[in-house]
């Protein structure tokens, strides 16, 4: 139970190889958990069906950010040079779409990198400039060979109790329940300023 000053944030399972953190996804994802993550030393092959994760939807963001690029690049090409400038060089029209290709090129990979690097950053919720995880002092060995399972709080099947008791039938090497320090509110004093 959660000291006076202090609140649960998740519950943090520590595995000793790959394989068992691996195995202990997929029952954390088949008990329906929503709020939960596994944290890996390396990548781990599997983990991303071991935890139900889906296609990710990078591509997407990228193919309509490369489209919206060569759409706007020869938008403004054509309206330069057709309507606002038209000055014909070298003979070339002012749709002459060989002479766009460059231009379109670097608009389409410009608006695509964008999408690549936003988009990531969008759907991993970056930046995060910290995370409940890190109250654990324990989680340290998560960067050299320990292997971890975090349930949220916020998790809508997170129940202190019960989640530990799941993850105990996981069989982790060592369970821990992260609190937070909460401050205190203030306490009214009262009294009117006049």
């Amino acid at each position: 139970m959660p000291k006076n000053n202090s609140r649960t944030v998740l519950a943090l399972a520590e595995f000793q190889t790959s394989g068992d953190a691996l195995h202990a996804a997929e029952k954390v994802r088949d008990a329906g958990y929503k709020r939960w993550d596994v944290h890996t030393p390396f990548p781990v092959h599997g983990m991303d069906d071991a935890m139900g994760l889906g296609q990710s939807h990078l591509g997407w963001i990228v193919f309509i950010m490369a489209a919206t690029g060569c759409l706007g690049g020869f938008s403004m090409i054509m309206f330069m040079n057709g309507v606002n400038y038209p000055l014909i060089v070298g003979g070339k029209p002012a749709g002459a779409f060989l002479s766009m290709i460059p231009i379109l090129f670097e608009c389409t990979i410009l608006l695509a990198g964008f999408g690549a690097v936003f988009g990531m950053l969008a759907l991993n919720k970056l930046p995060q400039h910290h995370h409940p995880v890190f109250y654990s002092n324990r989680f340290e060995k998560c960067s050299d060979d320990h292997f971890y399972i975090s349930i949220e709080a916020d998790d809508p099947m997170f129940d202190p109790e019960k989640t530990a008791d799941f993850l105990k039938s996981l069989t982790p090497s060592h369970l821990e329940i992260v609190e937070e320090t909460v401050a205190p509110a203030p306490a009214d004093k009262g009294g009117h300023h006049g």
